[in-house]
């Protein structure tokens, strides 16, 4: 059996492997639909979880990733994850965002974020009348 190594925190972001592309891309018309549709709450703790983070998302979950671990070890290492996540999400069609300082979400393709543009904190709040 082959045996996988982690990347390097010097590695350039792994391009999306042809599987996952394939599965994330096909028609959702003509793939079976997931039984059920997780919430799942996960660490990013080294490069090497971005594949199991992109087959998660590939199976239909929702993922929401604490970035924090790996930013403890190399701030480089999250703006390379960050961009290779939100490329990866924009080639299959799905959502990414950010949750305050320390978390992103990562939908799938059939689930969008909402998006509410929250006043500045010079402008009034909208008054029902």
């Amino acid at each position: 059996m082959e045996e996988k190594t982690a990347p390097t925190s010097n590695a350039e972001p792994q391009p999306i492997t042809a599987e996952l592309q394939a599965e994330a891309s096909a028609p959702t018309e003509n793939k079976a639909q997931p039984e059920k549709t997780y919430l799942k709450a996960m660490p990013l703790r080294d490069l090497a979880d971005l594949e199991s983070i992109k087959t998660e998302v590939c199976n239909g979950n929702i993922l929401i990733l604490k970035i924090t671990p790996l930013a403890n070890k190399n701030i480089l290492d999250v703006s390379r994850a960050v961009n290779e996540l939100y490329s990866f999400t924009e080639q299959i069609g799905g959502d990414i965002a950010r949750l305050g300082e320390e978390r992103i979400v990562i939908c799938p393709p059939q689930i969008r974020i909402w998006r509410e543009k929250a006043p500045l904190k010079n402008e009034a709040a909208p008054i029902a009348t």
